[in-house]
């Protein structure tokens, strides 16, 4: 079964279903014409992400496909599933050294300064709609919200910034120019590593080039980094608000305290995962699970959306606040690095959303989002609130 595709983004669970009815990890069509696996259940993906590297690699040198020339220059799955000089696909020394890097780098930003950070974006980001009583959230708020604070976070320019963010929302789209995408992003990533490196600051950056890494290496890891933290991060945000929003058990509850907005943020990492099927990896040599042979040389493709709907979790509806056993920020040795800066951005983001839009409500029923082939997000989420006017000394 395909999992890209109109009908895979309209009801990806359907299709999970499906599968999960064919075994525990089930053959698909990633993008067209390149073939792999799928994990559709809980235990499946646990099973793969804790027996990486031992039984399972983390590197793309090990796609028989990619090794034989049959991927097309073109494809979408190429761009966010080839080789690259950054921890998340490597394996052993490689990868424990570049992640130590990445790690190192952001245990030293200071929360505090990130949450008076995100507010002030945030507040820019409203002040400019909020006369209106109407804007695109998505567009207007959650896509530039993580980009600018990521900016900021790397000690970036605003114009090499936004090369970076635009390429990669483009690489996560995948009806979109893929090739052309990889090439803008590599582009202004070198531009970068080039300014700190002669010009060193406080920033993620700067810290990144003084654990060691090669301009090449460099390269890729602000591309991991911020790739990691600026759809994804948007995704989420915009699914919890729109839950928020819509959803009948959190309407008025978020507002006066009687659910935190961190209830609404468990519950959407539960059902709807911003990164949605993602991790490719790779059998060594002959492996089982549950019965099926998985075939070495064919990458298979960790579902984070599929695992956290598996029924047989048999979790009831508002039993999520407060569990964090979900797989949203994945498990393992190649988890997210930090997924509590994650959720400091994103609480922030929706909280400021909330205090300062009265009488919140969506402007449509009809929400479009974005392909759903590696994540899971809107396009737009249109919404009416009380006009105000924005504070001056902003």
């Amino acid at each position: 079964m395909p999992i890209y595709g109109p009908a895979f983004t309209a009801n990806p669970h359907a299709t999970y279903a499906v599968l999960r009815s064919q075994g525990a990890i089930a053959p698909v069509e990633i993008a067209p014409n390149v073939w792999g696996y799928l994990t559709t259940t809980y235990r499946a993906a646990l099973h793969l992400l804790r027996n990486t590297p031992n039984r399972f690699a983390k590197s793309p040198h090990h796609w028989q496909a990619l090794a034989t020339g049959q991927i097309p220059a073109d494809s979408p799955a190429l761009m966010m599933m080839q080789p690259r000089d950054n921890a998340l696909w490597m394996d052993g020394q490689d990868h424990a050294r570049l992640r130590h890097a990445i790690t190192s780098s952001l245990s030293r930003i200071d929360t505090h300064a990130l949450s008076t950070t995100v507010t002030t974006i945030a507040d820019q980001l409203i002040d400019a709609f909020a006369p209106s009583g109407t804007c695109d959230l998505v567009g207007q708020y959650t896509d530039p919200l993580p980009m600018l604070t990521m900016i900021e976070l790397f000690g970036s320019p605003p114009d090499i910034g936004q090369r970076i963010v635009t390429a990669i929302s483009r690489l996560f789209d995948t009806d979109q120019d893929a090739a052309a995408a990889n090439s803008h992003l590599e582009i202004a990533c070198l531009a970068l590593t080039h300014l700190k490196r002669r010009t060193p600051q406080p920033d993620i950056t700067s810290w990144l080039i003084a654990a060691g890494l090669t301009d090449e290496e460099m390269v890729q890891t602000i591309l991991l980094v911020i790739g990691a933290s600026t759809t994804p991060s948007s995704n989420l945000i915009a699914n919890a608000l729109q839950r928020i929003i819509t959803h009948g058990r959190f309407a008025g509850s978020v507002h006066d305290g009687i659910h935190p907005v961190s209830d609404a943020l468990d519950e959407v990492l539960w059902t709807d995962p911003p990164v949605s099927n993602y991790s490719p990896l790779y059998a060594l040599g002959h492996q089982t699970f549950e019965g099926l042979v998985l075939q070495s040389g064919y990458p298979i493709l960790v579902s984070f959306a599929a695992a956290n709907g598996d029924p047989t979790l048999n979790i009831a509806p508002g039993a999520y606040a407060g569990n964090r056993g979900h797989l949203a920020f994945s498990a393992g040795v190649h988890a997210c690095p930090a997924p509590d800066l994650a959720r400091v951005i994103a609480e922030i983001a929706i909280e400021r959303v909330l205090d300062r839009l009265p009488h919140l409500s969506a402007a449509s029923s009809q929400l479009s989002r974005r392909p759903g082939t590696f994540h899971s997000g809107l396009t737009s989420l249109p919404v009416h609130f009380q006009p105000a006017v924005a504070p001056t000394g902003r």
